[in-house]
């Protein structure tokens, strides 16, 4: 099977369980970037360090370790000793499904394939999962078991209740000290201008900060016949939509929340990278390995 197909997320839906998922996006996204220029980002040779229990073999320098009866692994210029921390929206809006996939699904699919990825770069990786409050959080470590902690916490959330944007970024704070990664996936259903109120203080003290906004296919070209009453999914209220609304009026509205949530983060300095449930998951491991970049 292609690489890019198995990047398909209906295709990841099929899979066993998370960790599965993890595996295969990440070993297949790395195997595309041994094809392309991409390559470049964590394969160029850097300096030595000792190895660590846990560490790829197939990096030791058996050289060195002939001379010297030391055991050193090759370290790479995409390894920053830095931390990455995971925040997963999984409010009721984010089990919304037009197809296979719901959004939530495709933010478990992609948080585990960060966290793995990140791990296979000796990064300590954190999780914090939220709706109206903080479901679960795993401060940053990297430690045997910890990968496997973050990937069931992932493996076993549900959409639930309503969304609380401010409370993952203060929670953030009082628990998290140390500058690093910070990634939060959503749809970002809230006023831009909020959202950033509630991030200007991380990005103040050196946080690195990508959003991840997830959103379903039909949320951003819906295909309505006829008229229909909708049900928001948090809130329960009801309304009534006209095909000619949802066809015309509302792609024109949600563009422009899309373009104003980008501006207004990127006016900060953190990154935003749209996703659709539909989307390979390639497009966001590139995004995030040129965010890495950016801020090496």
């Amino acid at each position: 099977m292609a690489v890019q197909q198995l990047l398909d997320p209906e295709i990841l839906m099929r899979l066993s369980n998370i960790e599965v998922v993890a595996k295969t996006v990440v070993n297949g996204f790395l195997t595309g970037l041994h094809r392309s220029p991409f390559f470049g980002f964590s394969q160029e040779f850097a300096e030595y360090r000792p190895y660590a229990q846990g560490d790829d073999p197939r990096f030791i320098d058996w050289n060195v370790l002939a001379r010297s009866n030391r055991t050193y692994v090759k370290r790479f210029l995409g390894e920053t000793n830095t931390h990455l921390v995971l925040l997963v929206d999984a409010s009721a809006s984010m089990g919304y499904r037009s197809g296979a996939v719901s959004k939530l699904d495709y933010a478990k699919f992609l948080a585990a394939s960060l966290a793995y990825l990140s791990t296979r770069q000796h990064d300590a990786v954190g999780l914090m999962l939220f709706d109206e409050k903080i479901r679960e959080m795993r401060p940053p470590a990297f430690r045997p078991g910890h990968l496997q902690n973050i990937l069931h916490i992932l493996q076993n959330a549900r959409p639930a209740t309503g969304t609380n944007l401010d409370l993952p970024f203060h929670e953030f704070q009082q628990h998290v000290s140390r500058r690093g990664l910070v990634a939060m996936i959503s749809d970002f259903f809230a006023d831009p201008g909020q959202i950033m109120d509630a991030v200007r203080p991380l990005v103040f003290h050196g946080q690195d900060i990508v959003f991840f906004q997830v959103l379903d296919p039909r949320e951003i070209e819906p295909q309505l016949g006829a008229s229909a009453v909708l049900e928001d999914m948090e809130t329960g209220e009801l309304m009534e939509v006209s095909p000619d609304f949802a066809n015309r009026e509302y792609p024109a509205r949600i563009r422009a929340h899309i373009e104003r949530l980008k501006d207004t983060v990127e006016a900060e300095g953190a990154d935003c990278v749209l996703m659709n449930t539909a989307q390979p998951l390639d497009l966001a491991l590139r995004e995030f390995l040129l965010f890495r970049q950016r801020r090496r």
